[in-house]
């Protein structure tokens, strides 16, 4: 087992690389922490002296793929016709359009290593194009979709935390809930069939990876447990771009600022949140800043739970980001399913803020209770609004766990472990 957190950076080799990265979409069309690191990444790379590049696929009509500059990298955005979600479940196993445009893209760029920052809704296919020219692959596990097809462990039919494939047959009733056919029960063993077979295709990836990048040591702990190839893990925590930081105001309006910046939908628990949040008395504001479009039902029940002293703020800028949080005094992040990393956690001590989130999964380890932020039950109403309102009545704690906030590693430090670990898959290629 590798772990590389925080430690000594070993140097690397002075060659320059071509490094692709695949990802499942990229910005602009969706904003999300895999494409933003995806980004960060690349760049911090091509600042080295790098040749970078980034293939994603896109939703368009037909079959095609154009390029663009964002700096040096080069991006190829490519697209094989719409893919909703069935579509991008049954792209695993097969999509010859997306292939063939892969295959132009590994003969124009040719890479010496890939990074597959996601797979989702790209066949297995693209996997082999790789292994039949020889190059070199690594794997960041940015979420459960490896083992679990919903990619978030949580389930469809209760809204629980998965454990992990039983035969099979719980991912059938996941899928069959998450089409609205829960009652479709014949449909289930060969479903079930269909499952193991994405499965063994996936792990196979896996197997044959170089390394698997997990982001934090729940992640790592987790894919060990589902029979993933140990030897081939390696933990390393993700590094933030470092933003120009607009100044924090000076308020003098003597309200407690809660801030919650993400997506809007039920897993993330933004309901527990405003719940709790509209038991509290006393001078305090809910900002919550997340894409309404995306699961409008969801965000009209927000509003209906929400009192006068919620705001929604829509979805922000990368710089609406920054001076979000440069006005507010506490994070909360109120997730009910295993949030991998939590990249708003990060943003949050960048901006010297403590933190208010679940006690689950990998937030338990990046949050310390009492010391720059508070472990709250996931989903306990109750247990939010007594935290909340202890914070409004005794606000000297965040100023002492603003102090005690430590800043994350940085893109250019985490690329430096990046660049140790790629140069070592290379020699031993």
């Amino acid at each position: 087992m590798v772990n590389v957190l925080c430690h000594t950076i070993t140097p690397p080799g002075s060659r320059t690389l071509r490094i692709l990265h695949l990802a499942h979409q990229y910005l602009p069309e969706h904003v999300g922490g895999v494409e933003l690191y995806t980004r960060w990444l690349s760049q911090a790379q091509s600042r080295r002296g790098h040749q970078v590049a980034v293939f994603h696929r896109c939703s368009a009509d037909g079959m095609g793929r154009e390029t663009r500059a964002e700096g040096a990298v080069r991006i190829w955005s490519a697209w094989a016709g719409a893919a909703p979600p069935p579509r991008r479940f049954l792209n695993t196993f097969r999509d010859p359009p997306m292939v063939s445009l892969w295959e132009q893209t590994l003969v124009e760029f040719a890479p010496d290593l890939v990074h597959i920052e996601h797979l989702m809704g790209l066949p297995t296919a693209l996997i082999r194009a790789i292994q039949r020219r020889r190059i070199p692959y690594v794997i960041t596990l940015w979420d459960f979709w490896w083992v679990c097809a919903n990619a978030q462990l949580l389930t469809n039919y209760d809204q629980q935390i998965c454990k992990g494939p039983r035969a099979y047959l719980n991912c059938a009733r996941c899928a069959l809930a998450r089409a609205g056919r829960s009652g479709l029960w014949s449909a289930a063993p060969p479903l079930a069939g269909l499952m193991a077979w994405r499965n063994r295709l996936l792990r196979q990836v896996m197997v044959d990876a170089g390394a698997l990048i997990a982001p934090t040591e729940f992640v790592h702990r987790w894919y060990a447990a589902h029979r993933t190839p140990q030897e081939r893990l390696v933990t390393l925590l993700p590094g933030m771009e470092q933003p120009n930081l607009p100044p924090r105001s000076s308020r003098t309006d003597g309200l407690l600022r809660f801030a919650y910046i993400g997506g809007l939908s039920g897993q993330k628990g933004v309901h527990v949140l405003v719940e709790a949040f509209g038991g509290v008395r006393g001078d305090a504001e809910l900002w919550i800043a997340g894409d309404e479009s995306f699961d409008p039902d969801y965000v009209a029940r927000l509003r209906e739970l929400a009192t006068p002293n919620v705001r929604f703020l829509g979805r922000l800028s990368r710089e609406a980001v920054w001076e979000t949080l440069a006005q507010a005094d506490v994070v909360a992040v109120p997730t009910l399913w295993y949030e991998t990393f939590s990249f708003i956690i990060s943003e949050a001590f960048i901006a010297g803020l403590p933190v208010v989130a679940s006690r689950l999964g990998p937030l338990a380890d990046r949050v310390r209770d009492g010391v720059d932020g508070l472990l709250l039950p996931p989903g306990d109403v109750t247990a939010w609004q007594a935290a909340l309102q202890r914070l409004i009545d005794e606000p000297h704690l965040v100023v002492r766990w603003r102090d005690n906030v430590q800043p994350p590693m940085t893109i250019e430090e985490h690329a430096l472990h990046i660049e140790s670990l790629y140069a070592r898959l290379i020699r031993n290629s």
